[in-house]
């Protein structure tokens, strides 16, 4: 280091200590071993519908768009029996108290209440004769309805270029309501998805069975005691385990060895770090409180020894509770066609208990 006068900067010099060719061989060796990283396994798709804290109806210039993919809402319809089988259970329910109407068939109406259910928004269509008499409503499918800018029109659209507009005021549009927009309806159950979805910790292990080459273990022989025929006798000891002699013991005797000099390591056997059963559980409770279903009504086998109580005391108080007001929303559609084309008959057990 030097300093130079009236100068108040530094110069430092560094001097690198010389390389010896043993250094030089060591370094080169060091670099002759690469750490080497890979992946495996399918990628996880990220689904829109996890942005439910952005939704908005953008408008395209045409129609507007719904808040959340209705393919995700399709797509997890199915993803858990619970999930799936709470909402075909009001669904039963409310076909099965329905009186058709020449007007507004059942098949049409469970279509409807169907669509209602999975998506909170539900469409029949008005088709008119010539004359203008009015004629059978028919279903228009929720998935691929979009709202139009001015009121009363509406579009079936399902993929590019493949769009339909309805005559203006011809479609009947009920809606579940929603606390970020008045465009589209939103189903109840949107807090219970993450729960549907992790019923699908059940892909693992039906991959798993599906895989069909499972490695099974290796064994790991250290030991320098053991001798090669001393090997070559255990492996034959191990086949000889398949078929009439499976389900055997093995001994081996090995004098003066040490305990880790044989390993068992298994490969195809993955502990998992969470409860597969109680993964289960927590989403079937999450998606019956969503739904407000009691769970002797899907089918549920009881593990506790107090069971589900009384059957249809659980019925009449869910009817009471969730199917007589799901009956008056459908009830809309009277106002709307200015005559009486849905009406319910209540069984007279159930009518008693309601």
């Amino acid at each position: 280091m030097s300093k130079r006068k009236g100068n108040t900067s530094h110069q430092l010099t560094l001097t690198a200590p010389a390389v010896t060719p043993v250094a030089t061989e060591l370094m080169t060796q060091r670099d002759v071993g690469s750490v080497n990283a890979f992946s495996f396994g399918d990628p996880e798709p990220v689904a829109r519908i996890q942005l439910v804290d952005y939704v908005e109806s953008m408008f395209n210039g045409r129609w507007y768009e719904p808040p959340l993919p209705w393919e995700g809402l399709a797509s997890a319809f199915r993803a858990s029996p619970h999930h799936g089988s709470a909402i075909f259970l009001k669904r039963n329910l409310l076909k099965a108290m329905f009186v058709p109407h020449p007007r507004l068939s059942s098949a049409t109406f469970g279509a409807m209440a169907l669509d209602f259910l999975v998506f909170g928004n539900a469409y029949v269509e008005q088709p008119r004769a010539y004359t203008g008499r009015a004629l059978q409503l028919r279903h228009a499918l929720a998935k691929f309805t979009r709202r139009g800018q001015e009121p009363g029109t509406y579009f079936f659209v399902r993929g590019w270029l493949q769009e339909h507009e309805f005559e203006p005021g011809s479609l009947f549009h009920l809606r579940e309501d929603d606390v970020n927009q008045e465009i589209y309806g939103l189903p109840e159950y949107i807090s219970a998805l993450q729960s549907a979805w992790l019923n699908k910790a059940a892909m693992f292990r039906r991959k798993y069975y599906a895989n069909g080459s499972h490695a099974g273990f290796f064994l790991y022989l250290s030991d320098a005691q053991v001798s090669t025929a001393d090997a070559d006798a255990l492996r034959e000891a191990l086949k000889g385990a398949k078929g009439p002699g499976n389900f055997r013991n093995l001994f081996l005797h090995a004098p003066g060895g040490k305990a880790d000099g044989l390993k068992l390591i298994p490969v195809s056997e993955v502990a998992a770090k969470d409860d597969f059963a109680a993964i289960k559980n927590v989403s079937k409770d999450d998606a019956l409180a969503a739904h407000r279903v009691p769970p002797g009504l899907l089918g549920i086998v009881h593990t506790n020894a107090g069971g589900f109580g009384n059957a249809p005391d659980a019925l009449a108080v869910f009817v009471e509770n969730e199917i007589l007001p799901l009956m008056q929303r459908f009830r809309e559609l009277n106002d709307w066609a200015g005559e009486e084309l849905v009406l319910f008959v209540m069984p007279q057990r159930l009518a008693k208990a309601a």
